[in-house]
């Protein structure tokens, strides 16, 4: 009989839905209940691709004997960390506060008032490589329970006490002030003794694309011309594009690789860490004129489109690693979609060919995963390559694919994650003349407006089918949003967009920004959990802080608001304190850093729409790499934007503008002037 997770939209949670375990959402009728009954809460946190989820479902949220213990003992919740973040932050900090790590699926128990007392992520079905079974912690807590309740109380009071004295007013300037050229550049220099020189990328084992850390090395170069930033992208974005965690066959990047060498990834496939590797590749592209950043950007853009796109116009948040193996057992094993043995590529491709292929995308005996298969990557960068044949087989190793059992798909749309995949299709289709994919972005933008957005101008995080979940949207969704439309506004010219940036943006200010310039996760209205929770530094994708930085700054740009320029500077103040100690951690405010310090530049190009000079000056106006720089196009006469306001024709002919630090230059009606202006 299913549960209580039947009537959720969520997919994570649906996958629970038919587990014996009373799994109750997210509610306060659960802790009413726990509170009814006298028994302690378990939490249980992961997400629809989470690969040890998956396997802790299956041993023991599956199992009779264990559903049986956990329902006469315990008020049993499920939370999706992809609709809760808040929930998700809160007790992660409590988790990592009291273990020295984290991560999901994340188990933890509470008292009914949902004071945490116990932490754990993910426990076997038994004892194990030194950890207790998840039956052993559940009669553990049990007794505990009952025969100490008071001493569970007094822990679950200091830990509650402990974390709502954490407070980060302190790590901001006095003077709220953004990071100076020389706080950068000690930034760089940290960057530069954590960088793997011989890989590519940050630290060693597992291996996270940096995203961010990539798009400040770009600004810095651009800024100041140092070689070393850029050459620390080149190095790594090259590695990527020929490791494992690159789908050699489909485009699109994997989650992490498991080793330092980006081989063997984890197999899931997430929309954020695809628009941000999208809009990295392109953004090299833009300044070198790598052939390779031109393919793996266009190449991520299209994975987007054709895996992630829903029937609504939206982007569906996930991959899952594991998928049917084929065996005809049911059995899901991670990565089976993906890799390939020798045997295999010889059913497909023929001897001769499978010899070819097992070379170029570095397939062996022994394979470089599990079982004997390999995953594809291109091991040796040198030498000629007979392009025609390598496009063949990988065709026809592409049709293969496509007949094995599909990954399963997280088809929730996520607002922050699509307004950065906004961002990232409308700038690839753009530079690469592909609108197309400004169409995609376009169709996503619309989406987050009817169904995400409500009367108020406040966001749902999340929607399923074209309908809007329950959960309001945190920091991150307005930041995000807001970038993502400020950016389909410079590609697009229509400034309906900049008008929608600025009203989830004045959210930002009245609801997630306190009096010293410091900004919280949830708004100010939101549902209150035992901490706010507040965290600037960078995960996945770039922290609600450091990206309502970057937006405010973008839309102050474009509209001439002192009020958005200075929220921008202030929340620029904990880039300041953490940038010279953890520049890994704070990446994107560190690009906002390198964009405030530029001006950004102003760049309002005027001309009729479809006119050739027109769409020259815009094109190289999209290219500039001056950091963060803001973009207006508009026809003579229509200020939709205010950079665009009293900017006439040249001698009658379309031209740009190029404003920085209150100072504009003459307007030009060259498009090779306006780029040499913007380091284009």
């Amino acid at each position: 009989m299913p549960n209580r997770l039947a009537h959720e939209t969520s997919p994570y949670l649906l996958q629970h839905a038919d587990n014996p375990v009373d799994w109750w959402p997210w509610s306060a009728d659960a802790f009413e209940e726990a509170r009814r009954r006298g028994v302690p809460v378990l939490l249980s946190v992961g997400y629809s691709s989470c690969h040890w989820c998956h396997v802790m479902a299956h041993e023991s949220f599956e199992d009779p004997a264990t559903a049986a213990l956990l329902n006469e003992h315990f008020v049993a919740v499920k939370v999706d960390r992809e609709e809760r973040p808040d929930v998700d932050a809160v007790y992660m900090e409590a988790v990592q506060a009291a273990t020295g790590q984290g991560g999901w699926p994340m188990t933890v128990f509470l008292t009914p008032d949902a004071e945490p007392f116990y932490f754990g992520t993910y426990f076997p079905p038994e004892p194990r490589h030194g950890m207790p079974s998840f039956g052993q912690i559940l009669e553990g807590v049990r007794s505990a329970w009952t025969d100490r309740r008071g001493e569970v109380g007094e822990v679950a009071g200091r830990i509650v006490a402990d974390l709502a004295g954490r407070s980060l007013t302190e790590s901001l300037p006095a003077d709220r002030r953004p990071p100076r050229p020389e706080e950068l550049h000690s930034a760089l220099m940290g960057l530069t003794r954590e960088f793997d020189t011989a890989n590519g990328g940050f630290g060693g084992a597992p291996k996270f694309p940096s995203s961010m850390v990539l798009e400040f090395l770009l600004r810095h170069h651009a800024r100041t011309g140092s070689e070393g930033a850029l050459e620390m992208v080149q190095a790594t974005c090259a590695a990527m594009a020929r490791g494992g965690i690159y789908d050699q066959l489909g485009g699109g990047f994997a989650r992490y690789a498991v080793d330092a060498t980006w081989t063997v990834p984890h197999f899931e496939k997430m929309l954020y860490d695809n628009a941000l590797l999208c809009r990295t590749y392109a953004h090299l592209w833009r300044s070198t004129g790598s052939d390779v950043a031109r393919r793996i950007a266009v190449e991520t853009a299209d994975f987007m489109v054709r895996e992630l796109r829903t029937d609504q116009g939206g982007f569906a948040s996930a991959l899952d690693a594991d998928s049917d193996d084929g065996s005809g057992t049911g059995r899901h094993v991670e990565g089976a979609y993906y890799v390939w043995t020798p045997e295999q590529l010889r059913a497909v491709l023929g001897e001769e060919d499978a010899e070819f292929a097992a070379a170029h995308f570095g397939v062996t005996e022994e394979g470089t995963f599990e079982e004997g298969a390999s995953v594809l990557q291109l091991p040796d960068a040198q030498g000629p390559v007979d392009a025609d044949r390598v496009a063949s087989v990988k065709q026809r190793l592409l049709a293969a694919r496509e007949e094995r059992p599909r990954p399963g798909r997280d088809d929730k749309v996520v607002a922050s994650w699509n307004g950065l995949a906004i961002a990232a299709l409308a700038e690839t289709g753009a530079y690469f003349d592909r609108p197309d994919l400004i169409q995609a972005a376009t169709d996503a933008a619309d989406l987050l407006v009817r169904v995400h957005m409500d009367w108020q101008a406040r966001l749902h995080r999340t929607s399923r089918d074209g309908v809007p979940g329950a959960n309001s949207g945190v920091l991150e969704d307005y930041a995000d949003v807001a970038e993502g439309f400020l950016t389909l506004a410079s590609v697009t010219g229509e400034g309906v967009w900049v008008e929608f940036a600025g009203f989830f943006l004045d959210t930002v200010l009245l609801q997630f920004t306190t009096e010293d310039g410091a900004l919280y996760d949830t708004a100010a209205d939101a549902e209150a959990l035992i901490r706010r929770p507040q965290d600037p530094t960078d995960n996945a994708t770039p922290s609600g802080w450091t990206a309502a930085a970057g937006a405010l700054l973008s839309y102050a740009a474009l509209t001439g608001s002192d009020l958005h320029r200075n929220a921008a500077e202030r929340a620029l103040g904990i880039v300041t304190a953490l940038g010279g100690r953890a520049p890994r951690f704070i990446g994107w405010g560190l690009a906002v850093a390198e964009a405030a310090l530029d001006g950004p530049r102003e760049v309002a190009v005027v001309g009729p729409q479809g006119d050739p000079a027109t769409a020259a000056l815009h094109r190289a106006a999209l290219l500039g790499t001056a950091p963060g720089a803001a973009v207006a196009l508009g026809e003579p006469g229509v200020d939709e934007v205010p950079l665009l306001q009293d900017r006439p024709l040249v001698d009658g002919k379309p031209a740009a503008y190029v404003c920085r630090h209150f100072t504009c230059e003459r307007p030009t009606t060259d498009p090779e002037e306006l780029a040499e202006r913007l380091g284009g």
